[in-house]
């Protein structure tokens, strides 16, 4: 992956649409999976991740200019905090409240930081690919985009089970199956998703 998310950055500040396109584009498959980890039971077939995601985009391109980073580190960390607010909207929406709730956006900012962590530190070490120079960031793009590639059911159990940090009986119950069935699948999902991180290494 050749993206220079700093070199976007600059050129973005200095007008260029495309490179903000660009740049905003290349965090959708990430974004999306913190989104569906934080989607859980109060908004589950309620809210689409990627629409979500797409308001997040449309927030960030409007408040481009307000963004003071330099870094890939700083934009990650600021469409994060979008995206809380845009899920607390979400919930409010859904909940049929119209105050602004900035307890609960900071709530949601913080538990999208620690689905953020688990991606970064946990199940990226556990399944990173295996090219020695491939950065942290193109790791977590290429797992991200990956997991976006499986099969929706194979999705949802390594969603559940890593990023929600369910028990094998929870996700059994959240996806309406046998705790036996979950554990062969989950087994099936993290094969695939090896196969799938090799293949791109």
């Amino acid at each position: 992956m050749s993206l220079d998310p700093e070199r976007l950055i600059q050129e973005a500040r200095g007008g260029n649409e495309a490179a903000l396109g660009e740049l905003l584009e290349s965090y959708a498959q990430y974004l999306t999976l913190l989104v569906r980890a934080q989607i859980g039971p109060r908004l589950q077939g309620k809210v689409d991740p990627g629409d979500l995601v797409q308001e997040t985009f449309l927030d960030a391109h409007r408040q481009f200019r307000q963004f003071r980073g330099t870094s890939e580190a700083e934009l990650v960390a600021w469409l994060r905090c979008i995206l809380a607010g845009q899920m607390a909207l979400a919930l409010r929406r859904y909940l049929g409240t119209k105050k602004r709730d900035v307890k609960l956006e900071r709530e949601l900012a913080a538990q999208i930081d620690q689905s953020s962590l688990v991606l970064d530190r946990g199940l990226l070490a556990s399944y990173s690919t295996p090219s020695q120079h491939a950065s942290r960031r193109e790791q977590a793009l290429l797992l991200a985009e990956a997991l976006g590639r499986l099969p929706e059911d194979y999705r949802e159990v390594i969603v559940l089970r890593h990023l929600e940090s369910l028990t094998f009986r929870e996700v059994a119950q959240r996806m309406n199956r046998s705790e036996n069935s979950v554990q062969k699948l989950w087994v099936r999902a993290l094969a695939l998703l090896r196969r799938l991180l090799e293949g791109v290494s």
